[in-house]
C-alpha cells in the first residue's frame, strides 16, 4: 500500500489524524500569508515614468517595485490630484499604465498604497510648455514706433503709466523686459539701464503691439528699449521730470556673498525627504545687480524668484553632515535724496496694485491692530502732507523707543509689544514704522537682509522703504537712526537725519515684503525662522518617514569685495 493510500484510511479511520491536518493545514496558511503580507508592506519605489513630459489623455507607464500585485485601494496622485479608478489600464507589482486625466497639471507623481507614499517622479504638462516656432530673426526682432504719457504730456514722472507701440513685442511677456537709462552717478563711459519690474507692479498690460509699464524708480531721461528672447529693439528716446524731486544712486559696490545651511540625520534609519527654501538677494532699484555664480549641490529648483530650493534624502550615515550652499555677486549703490517735502502729492489712484499691496495688512505688518492705529492718530494727528506724516512717526519713534543692539532670533514675541514696553530690536521698529505708515495710507514695504560692517561681518537686519507718487521709492532705517550700533565704511555724523531717505552701500536686501510660502506636500513638518535675514513662513520643511536631524542655517558671508 503506497503512503497516499494509507493516509486517506487513517484520515477515514481516526479523528486525531483530521484534527492535526487540519491544524497543519491553518498553519500553512498563516504562513504563507505571514510572509506575503511582510513582502507588501515595502513602501511603493518609482525608479521611472515614460514620458516624463506627455499630454492629457495620454498613457503613462509608471515603473519601480512594491506597488502591490494589484490595485486594491492603491493609487496615484499627480500633482497632489488623486487619479480616478476609470483611468487605470494595468497594475502589477512593478509596473502601473494609467490614462492622464484631461486636466492633468505638472507636477509630482507619487504612487499610494497602504505601506505608505513613494519617492516622486516629475512630470510636465506638455500643453502648458510653450514650442519655439522657427522665424526669420529679423522680422520678430522689438520694434519701437510711439511712446506716449497718460495726460500726453512730453514728459514722464516716476510711476506713471507709459505707453509702447510697435510691434513683435509677443503675445504675452513671459521673460521679456522693458529697460530705462538709469540714475547713476559717476557711471562708466558705457550707458547703464534698470529694468521696470515685477516685483514693483510695474508692468500693466503686454501684447505683442502694446505695452503699458510705469517708469521704474531710478530711471531718467534718455532712452529705452525691449528685449524678447528674440533680441532687443532700438532704443527709444523719453523724457523724464521729477516734480517732487530725485534721488541720486552713488558710490557703487560689488560684495561675493555666501549663503549656507548645514544638515545632520540624528536617525539611522528613515526614507524622508528635506526641502529646503534658502532666500537669494532681490533685485531693486538700489541692488539691480544679482547673479549667482555657484550653487552647491544641484537645487531642485534654481529659477524660483524668492528661493533657492534644495531637496535631499535623509537617509544618510548618522551624524554626517551635509551643507548647502549658494554664492552670489551682489551689486548696490548709496542712495541720496534729494525730495521736496512740499511737493510730495497725495495718491492719485489707490487701487492700482502697488497701493493695494503696500497699503494692506499682511502676515508680518499688523497696520490694522487697535494698538497701531491709537499711535497713528496720537502722532499724526490732523496731517495731511505723506512726506510729513512719515516724518513725524519716524521722529517719535526715535524719541520714545529704545532700539536693542542684538535681535532676538528666536523671539515669539509680537513686534507690537515694542509699542507698550518702548524697547525692541531692529526688526520691531522695522515692522511697527511699516505698520504705522500703512495705517497713515503711505504704502510702504519692509525690507530683510543683513547689513556689512568695517570688518565685513554680516548681522540680520530690517529697514523699510516708502513710496511716494511722482518721486518713487524712500528709504527709512529707523533702527540705525535710533542709534542701533553700526559702523558704515563712510562716516556719518547726523545718524538720525542721514537714515530718513538716504541709505548706505552696506545693506543687502534678501527680501521685500512678507513671502508666503505654501507647501506642496500633506503632513509634511515645516520650519519658520524668526528675525532672520528673509521674511518667509517655511525655511525647512521634511517629509516622509518620522526622523530627526539637526539644522544650522549660517549668518551670510562675505567672501568677496570690490
Amino acid at each position: 500500500m503506497n503512503p497516499l493510500s494509507s493516509y486517506k484510511r487513517l484520515l477515514k479511520t481516526k479523528p486525531i489524524i483530521r484534527f492535526v491536518s487540519f491544524l497543519t493545514c491553518v498553519a500553512i496558511a498563516v504562513f504563507v500569508s505571514f510572509f506575503v503580507g511582510k513582502k507588501n508592506t515595502k513602501k511603493p519605489i518609482i525608479t521611472s515614468i515614460n514620458p516624463p513630459i506627455a499630454s492629457p489623455e495620454d498613457i503613462l507607464t509608471i515603473t519601480g517595485s512594491n506597488f502591490g500585485a494589484s490595485k486594491e485601494n492603491s493609487y496615484v496622485s499627480i500633482a497632489n490630484s488623486r487619479i480616478t479608478n476609470s483611468k487605470y489600464m494595468y497594475w502589477t507589482d512593478t509596473e502601473i499604465k494609467i490614462q492622464l486625466p484631461s486636466n492633468v497639471q505638472d507636477g509630482l507623481v507619487t504612487v499610494i498604497t497602504q505601506a505608505g507614499i513613494s519617492t516622486p517622479a516629475f512630470f510636465a504638462n506638455k500643453s502648458s510648455i510653450p514650442t519655439t516656432v522657427r522665424q526669420d530673426p529679423k522680422a520678430t526682432i522689438p520694434i519701437i514706433h510711439a511712446v506716449t504719457t497718460e495726460n500726453g504730456s512730453e514728459t514722464a514722472n516716476i510711476g506713471q503709466t507709459i505707453t509702447i507701440s510697435g510691434m513683435n513685442f509677443n503675445t504675452a511677456r513671459g521673460t521679456s523686459k522693458v529697460y530705462f537709462s538709469a540714475n547713476r552717478d559717476g557711471a562708466s563711459e558705457t550707458p547703464e539701464y534698470i529694468t521696470a519690474l515685477s516685483s514693483n507692479y510695474d508692468y500693466e498690460y503686454w501684447s505683442d503691439d502694446e505695452i503699458k509699464v510705469r517708469v521704474p524708480d531710478s530711471a531718467v531721461s534718455g532712452s529705452l528699449y525691449i528685449e524678447t528672447e528674440r533680441g532687443k529693439s532700438e532704443p527709444f528716446p523719453i523724457y523724464i521730470s521729477f516734480p517732487a524731486g530725485n534721488k541720486t544712486f552713488s558710490a557703487p559696490r560689488t560684495y561675493v556673498l555666501q549663503t549656507s545651511v548645514n544638515i545632520k540625520p540624528e536617525t539611522e534609519h528613515t526614507d524622508a525627504l528635506i526641502t529646503l527654501y534658502m532666500p537669494r538677494p532681490q533685485e531693486s532699484t538700489f541692488q539691480p545687480e544679482v547673479e549667482a555664480s555657484s550653487i552647491t549641490p544641484a537645487p531642485l529648483i534654481q529659477d524660483d524668484i524668492f528661493n533657492i530650493i534644495f531637496q535631499d534624502s535623509l537617509d544618510k550615515s548618522l551624524n554626517q553632515s551635509t551643507t548647502y550652499s549658494a554664492t552670489h555677486i551682489v551689486k548696490n549703490y548709496t542712495i541720496t535724496s534729494n525730495i521736496i517735502s512740499g511737493k510730495v502729492p497725495n495718491y492719485s489712484d489707490k487701487t492700482k496694485m502697488l497701493y493695494k499691496s503696500y497699503l494692506s495688512p499682511d502676515e508680518g505688518i499688523p497696520s490694522l491692530s487697535p494698538k497701531v492705529l491709537e499711535l497713528k492718530d496720537q502722532i499724526i494727528g490732523k496731517t495731511k502732507n505723506n512726506y510729513e506724516k512719515a516724518k513725524l512717526i519716524y521722529n517719535y519713534m526715535i524719541k520714545n523707543f529704545t532700539v536693542t543692539n542684538t535681535p532676538d532670533a528666536e523671539a515669539a514675541a509680537s513686534p507690537e509689544d515694542l509699542i507698550s514696553t518702548g524697547t525692541g530690536d531692529a526688526y520691531c521698529f522695522a515692522v511697527i514704522f511699516t505698520a504705522l505708515c500703512r495705517a497713515a495710507g503711505i504704502p510702504a514695504v519692509p525690507l530683510g537682509g543683513v547689513l556689512i560692517d568695517t570688518q565685513y561681518t554680516t548681522k540680520n537686519h530690517w529697514w523699510t522703504e516708502l513710496y511716494f507718487e511722482k518721486y518713487g521709492w524712500f528709504p527709512v532705517d529707523v533702527a540705525l537712526g535710533a542709534g542701533l550700533a553700526y559702523t558704515p565704511f563712510s562716516e556719518i555724523i547726523d545718524k538720525q537725519d542721514y537714515y530718513f531717505g538716504n541709505m548706505d552701500n552696506q545693506h543687502i536686501s534678501f527680501c521685500r515684503g512678507w513671502n508666503q510660502i505654501k507647501s506642496p506636500f500633506i503632513n509634511s513638518r515645516t520650519v519658520k525662522r524668526y528675525r532672520s535675514y528673509a521674511l518667509q513662513s517655511i525655511w525647512e520643511e521634511a517629509r516622509g518617514t518620522e526622523s530627526n536631524y539637526s539644522s544650522l542655517w549660517n549668518a551670510p558671508a562675505i567672501i568677496g569685495i570690490y
